[in-house]
C-alpha cells in the first residue's frame, strides 16, 4: 500500500440506522459511539443531516440578560450613528455636499 492510499468505508442503511437509534436512547453520545464502531462523530453528524433527526443535533441556546439586550442595542444605535457620521463627514472632505 502506498503513503497516500486512503481507505473508504462505506456503511449499510441498516448500520447508519442502528447508530443513530443507539444515539437516540441517549445512553451514549456521537463520541462514545465512534470509539465503539471505529467511526468519526463528523460522520454521525452527516448521517443525522441525511435523515433529517435534528432531534440529535447539538443545539446552541444563547441566553442574554436584559441589560445585555440593553447594551447590545444601545451600541448598534451607536454604530449607526457613528456610521452616518464619518459618511456625512467623508463627503464633506472631498468637496462633496449631502443633499438632506
Amino acid at each position: 500500500m502506498y503513503k497516500n492510499d486512503k481507505v473508504i468505508r462505506r456503511y449499510s442503511e441498516s448500520f447508519k440506522l442502528k447508530i443513530l437509534d443507539e444515539l437516540t436512547t441517549g445512553k451514549t453520545n456521537k463520541y462514545q459511539l465512534g470509539k465503539t464502531y471505529g467511526i468519526n462523530p463528523t460522520t454521525i453528524n452527516e448521517w443525522i443531516k441525511k435523515y433529517n433527526r435534528k432531534d440529535l443535533m447539538n443545539t446552541r441556546i444563547k441566553v442574554e440578560t436584559k441589560d445585555e439586550i440593553t447594551r447590545i442595542k444601545a451600541l448598534q444605535k451607536e454604530i449607526k450613528q457613528l456610521k452616518d457620521l464619518l459618511l456625512k463627514n467623508g463627503f464633506r472632505c472631498l468637496g462633496i455636499r449631502l443633499l438632506s
